[in-house]
Protein backbone atom coordinates (compact mmCIF):
# COMPACT_ATOMS: atom_id res chain seq x y z
CA UNK A 1 0.00 0.00 0.00
CA UNK A 2 1.35 3.29 -0.93
CA UNK A 3 2.31 5.87 1.71
CA UNK A 4 0.72 8.90 1.55
CA UNK A 5 1.20 12.04 2.99
CA UNK A 6 -1.42 12.79 5.66
CA UNK A 7 -0.73 16.74 4.84
CA UNK A 8 -0.42 16.49 0.83
CA UNK A 9 -4.25 17.32 0.06
CA UNK A 10 -3.81 19.94 2.74
CA UNK A 11 -4.57 22.92 0.76
CA UNK A 12 -5.24 27.14 1.84
CA UNK A 13 -6.52 29.99 -0.45
CA UNK A 14 -3.59 32.42 0.11
CA UNK A 15 0.35 32.21 0.94
CA UNK A 16 0.39 33.58 3.90
CA UNK A 17 1.28 32.97 7.78
CA UNK A 18 -1.30 31.46 9.95
CA UNK A 19 -2.75 33.81 12.71
CA UNK A 20 -1.16 33.52 15.75
CA UNK A 21 -3.20 32.20 18.69
CA UNK A 22 -2.22 32.90 22.19
CA UNK A 23 -3.77 31.50 25.38
CA UNK A 24 -3.03 31.84 29.15
CA UNK A 25 -2.31 28.25 29.65
CA UNK A 26 1.25 27.62 31.00
CA UNK A 27 2.79 24.66 28.38
CA UNK A 28 6.54 23.49 29.17
CA UNK A 29 8.00 20.85 28.04
CA UNK A 30 6.78 18.65 30.17
CA UNK A 31 3.67 19.22 30.55
CA UNK A 32 3.08 18.59 26.54
CA UNK A 33 5.21 15.45 26.26
CA UNK A 34 3.18 14.27 29.17
CA UNK A 35 -0.11 15.18 27.55
CA UNK A 36 1.34 13.54 24.09
CA UNK A 37 1.92 10.44 25.95
CA UNK A 38 -1.57 10.12 27.31
CA UNK A 39 -2.74 10.98 24.13
CA UNK A 40 -1.02 7.77 22.36
CA UNK A 41 -2.07 4.60 21.21
CA UNK A 42 0.31 1.24 20.67
CA UNK A 43 -2.26 0.80 18.06
CA UNK A 44 -1.20 3.86 16.03
CA UNK A 45 2.52 2.85 16.54
CA UNK A 46 1.98 -0.29 14.79
CA UNK A 47 -0.33 1.41 12.52
CA UNK A 48 2.18 4.32 11.11
CA UNK A 49 4.71 1.87 10.87
CA UNK A 50 2.91 0.00 8.46
CA UNK A 51 2.60 3.00 6.61
CA UNK A 52 6.49 3.74 6.68
CA UNK A 53 6.06 6.02 9.88
CA UNK A 54 9.28 5.13 12.06
CA UNK A 55 10.96 6.79 14.96
CA UNK A 56 13.06 5.66 17.80
CA UNK A 57 10.88 7.92 20.09
CA UNK A 58 6.95 7.98 19.20
CA UNK A 59 3.88 8.15 21.09
CA UNK A 60 1.43 7.37 18.13
CA UNK A 61 -1.12 10.71 18.89
CA UNK A 62 -3.45 10.50 16.20
CA UNK A 63 -3.41 13.98 13.96
CA UNK A 64 -6.42 15.35 14.94
CA UNK A 65 -5.42 15.14 18.26
CA UNK A 66 -2.13 17.18 17.03
CA UNK A 67 -3.94 19.84 15.79
CA UNK A 68 -6.86 20.15 18.74
CA UNK A 69 -3.61 20.07 21.06
CA UNK A 70 -1.78 22.92 18.97
CA UNK A 71 -5.20 24.94 19.10
CA UNK A 72 -4.77 24.69 23.23
CA UNK A 73 -1.41 25.65 23.19
CA UNK A 74 -1.62 28.43 20.51
CA UNK A 75 1.56 29.79 18.86
CA UNK A 76 4.80 29.54 20.73
CA UNK A 77 8.24 29.38 18.93
CA UNK A 78 10.34 28.97 21.74
CA UNK A 79 8.28 26.20 22.76
CA UNK A 80 8.52 24.64 19.60
CA UNK A 81 11.70 24.62 19.71
CA UNK A 82 12.33 23.09 22.65
CA UNK A 83 9.64 20.14 21.97
CA UNK A 84 11.51 19.44 18.64
CA UNK A 85 14.71 18.90 20.68
CA UNK A 86 13.01 16.33 22.14
CA UNK A 87 13.32 13.81 19.28
CA UNK A 88 9.67 12.59 19.79
CA UNK A 89 7.74 11.74 16.55
CA UNK A 90 4.43 13.31 17.95
CA UNK A 91 6.77 16.60 19.99
CA UNK A 92 8.29 17.44 16.59
CA UNK A 93 4.97 17.01 14.34
CA UNK A 94 3.16 19.83 17.20
CA UNK A 95 5.98 21.69 17.02
CA UNK A 96 5.54 22.58 13.43
CA UNK A 97 2.15 23.39 14.17
CA UNK A 98 2.94 25.80 16.96
CA UNK A 99 6.07 27.49 15.71
CA UNK A 100 5.81 30.96 14.13
CA UNK A 101 6.80 30.64 10.37
CA UNK A 102 8.46 34.51 10.43
CA UNK A 103 10.45 33.43 13.12
CA UNK A 104 11.93 30.40 11.20
CA UNK A 105 15.09 31.30 9.74
CA UNK A 106 17.44 29.67 7.63
CA UNK A 107 19.63 28.28 10.70
CA UNK A 108 16.89 26.51 12.10
CA UNK A 109 15.59 24.75 8.87
CA UNK A 110 18.98 23.49 8.31
CA UNK A 111 19.07 21.66 12.10
CA UNK A 112 15.49 20.41 11.80
CA UNK A 113 16.19 19.07 8.22
CA UNK A 114 18.58 17.11 9.77
CA UNK A 115 16.29 15.52 11.85
CA UNK A 116 14.06 14.24 9.41
CA UNK A 117 13.64 10.75 9.89
CA UNK A 118 10.72 9.76 8.21
CA UNK A 119 8.58 10.96 5.84
CA UNK A 120 5.89 12.05 8.18
CA UNK A 121 7.85 14.59 10.23
CA UNK A 122 9.52 15.85 6.81
CA UNK A 123 5.98 16.34 5.33
CA UNK A 124 4.53 17.88 8.38
CA UNK A 125 7.20 20.39 8.86
CA UNK A 126 7.07 21.61 5.65
CA UNK A 127 3.57 21.80 5.26
CA UNK A 128 2.99 23.49 8.11
CA UNK A 129 6.04 25.62 8.99
CA UNK A 130 8.73 25.83 6.56
CA UNK A 131 6.63 26.70 3.63
CA UNK A 132 5.41 29.65 5.04
CA UNK A 133 9.11 30.87 5.82
CA UNK A 134 11.41 33.60 3.85
CA UNK A 135 14.04 31.19 3.44
CA UNK A 136 12.00 28.33 2.02
CA UNK A 137 12.56 28.71 -1.99
CA UNK A 138 16.16 29.04 -1.33
CA UNK A 139 15.86 25.59 0.60
CA UNK A 140 13.72 23.92 -1.73
CA UNK A 141 16.51 24.44 -4.64
CA UNK A 142 19.41 23.34 -1.58
CA UNK A 143 17.70 20.73 -0.43
CA UNK A 144 16.83 18.96 -3.57
CA UNK A 145 20.62 18.18 -4.49
CA UNK A 146 21.56 16.44 -0.99
CA UNK A 147 22.42 12.96 -0.54
CA UNK A 148 19.74 12.38 2.69
CA UNK A 149 16.71 10.33 1.60
CA UNK A 150 14.74 12.64 3.58
CA UNK A 151 16.30 16.39 3.36
CA UNK A 152 16.64 16.02 -0.08
CA UNK A 153 12.66 14.63 -0.11
CA UNK A 154 12.55 18.27 2.03
CA UNK A 155 13.71 20.25 -1.09
CA UNK A 156 10.62 18.16 -3.17
CA UNK A 157 8.04 18.27 -0.91
CA UNK A 158 8.70 22.32 0.11
CA UNK A 159 8.62 22.54 -3.68
CA UNK A 160 4.68 20.95 -3.54
CA UNK A 161 3.35 22.93 -1.14
CA UNK A 162 5.14 26.28 -2.55
CA UNK A 163 2.97 25.59 -5.88
CA UNK A 164 -0.55 26.18 -4.41
CA UNK A 165 0.46 27.91 -1.24
CA UNK A 166 2.63 31.18 -2.66
CA UNK A 167 0.33 32.62 -4.72
CA UNK A 168 2.48 35.16 -5.90
CA UNK A 169 5.46 33.21 -7.12
CA UNK A 170 6.34 34.26 -10.65
CA UNK A 171 6.12 31.34 -13.23
CA UNK A 172 10.34 31.78 -13.67
CA UNK A 173 11.10 29.88 -10.30
CA UNK A 174 8.53 27.23 -10.92
CA UNK A 175 10.63 26.71 -14.59
CA UNK A 176 13.64 26.60 -12.88
CA UNK A 177 12.34 24.18 -10.34
CA UNK A 178 11.17 21.58 -13.29
CA UNK A 179 15.03 21.58 -14.58
CA UNK A 180 15.85 20.06 -10.70
CA UNK A 181 13.19 17.81 -11.03
CA UNK A 182 14.52 16.64 -14.65
CA UNK A 183 17.94 16.45 -12.89
CA UNK A 184 16.73 14.11 -9.89
CA UNK A 185 14.34 12.41 -11.67
CA UNK A 186 16.21 8.63 -11.85
CA UNK A 187 16.32 8.91 -7.56
CA UNK A 188 15.47 4.99 -7.05
CA UNK A 189 14.64 5.64 -3.51
CA UNK A 190 10.94 5.49 -2.80
CA UNK A 191 10.25 8.78 -0.65
CA UNK A 192 12.63 10.54 -2.79
CA UNK A 193 10.68 9.75 -6.10
CA UNK A 194 7.81 10.27 -4.84
CA UNK A 195 7.83 14.04 -3.94
CA UNK A 196 9.66 14.59 -6.92
CA UNK A 197 6.48 12.97 -9.01
CA UNK A 198 4.65 15.25 -6.11
CA UNK A 199 6.33 18.22 -6.77
CA UNK A 200 6.20 17.34 -10.81
CA UNK A 201 2.21 17.43 -10.72
CA UNK A 202 1.72 20.27 -8.33
CA UNK A 203 3.64 22.79 -10.36
CA UNK A 204 1.68 21.37 -13.51
CA UNK A 205 -1.70 22.07 -12.44
CA UNK A 206 -0.67 25.90 -11.78
CA UNK A 207 -1.85 27.35 -14.85
CA UNK A 208 -1.76 26.66 -18.31
CA UNK A 209 1.72 27.42 -19.33
CA UNK A 210 3.23 25.91 -16.39
CA UNK A 211 0.85 22.75 -17.00
CA UNK A 212 2.60 22.68 -21.20
CA UNK A 213 5.94 23.05 -19.26
CA UNK A 214 5.58 20.01 -16.62
CA UNK A 215 4.21 17.68 -19.35
CA UNK A 216 7.71 18.73 -21.52
CA UNK A 217 9.89 18.05 -18.88
CA UNK A 218 7.70 14.74 -18.12
CA UNK A 219 8.09 13.42 -21.61
CA UNK A 220 11.55 14.59 -21.50
CA UNK A 221 11.91 12.00 -18.07
CA UNK A 222 10.25 9.30 -19.48
CA UNK A 223 13.02 8.91 -22.11
CA UNK A 224 15.84 8.06 -18.95
CA UNK A 225 17.15 5.04 -18.24
CA UNK A 226 15.40 4.77 -15.01
CA UNK A 227 12.20 2.88 -13.18
CA UNK A 228 12.19 5.64 -11.50
CA UNK A 229 12.03 8.52 -13.82
CA UNK A 230 9.48 6.05 -15.81
CA UNK A 231 7.61 6.00 -13.21
CA UNK A 232 7.49 9.50 -12.47
CA UNK A 233 6.83 10.93 -15.69
CA UNK A 234 4.14 8.12 -16.81
CA UNK A 235 2.40 8.84 -13.17
CA UNK A 236 2.64 12.93 -13.68
CA UNK A 237 1.84 12.63 -17.36
CA UNK A 238 -1.46 10.48 -16.23
CA UNK A 239 -2.67 13.94 -14.55
CA UNK A 240 -1.87 16.52 -15.55
CA UNK A 241 -3.15 15.37 -19.26
CA UNK A 242 -6.33 14.22 -17.52
CA UNK A 243 -9.66 16.19 -18.89
CA UNK A 244 -10.22 17.13 -15.30
CA UNK A 245 -7.05 19.02 -15.01
CA UNK A 246 -7.50 20.40 -18.66
CA UNK A 247 -11.04 21.47 -17.85
CA UNK A 248 -9.85 23.22 -14.71
CA UNK A 249 -7.01 25.21 -15.97
CA UNK A 250 -8.96 26.56 -19.04
CA UNK A 251 -11.16 27.46 -16.73
CA UNK A 252 -8.76 29.47 -14.31
CA UNK A 253 -7.27 30.92 -17.90
CA UNK A 254 -10.39 32.00 -18.92
CA UNK A 255 -11.22 33.34 -15.32
CA UNK A 256 -8.41 35.62 -15.32
CA UNK A 257 -8.45 36.78 -18.64
CA UNK A 258 -11.93 38.51 -18.07
CA UNK A 259 -10.43 39.92 -14.74
CA UNK A 260 -7.77 41.80 -16.89
CA UNK A 261 -10.05 43.27 -19.27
Amino acid sequence: MKARSRFSSIRTKRFSEPAARTTGADWSVGRVVGELRRLGSRRNVEGMARYGIRAAKVFGVSKPKLDALARKIGKNHALGLALWSTGIQDAKILAGLISEPGQVTASQMELWVRDFDNWDSCDGTCCHLFVFARPAWAKAFEWAKRKDEFQKRGGFALAAYLAYRDKSARDAKYLSFLKVIGREADDERNFVKKAVNWALRNIGKRNPRLNRAAIATARRILKKESRAARWIAADALRELQSEAVQVRLRGKERKNGAAAE
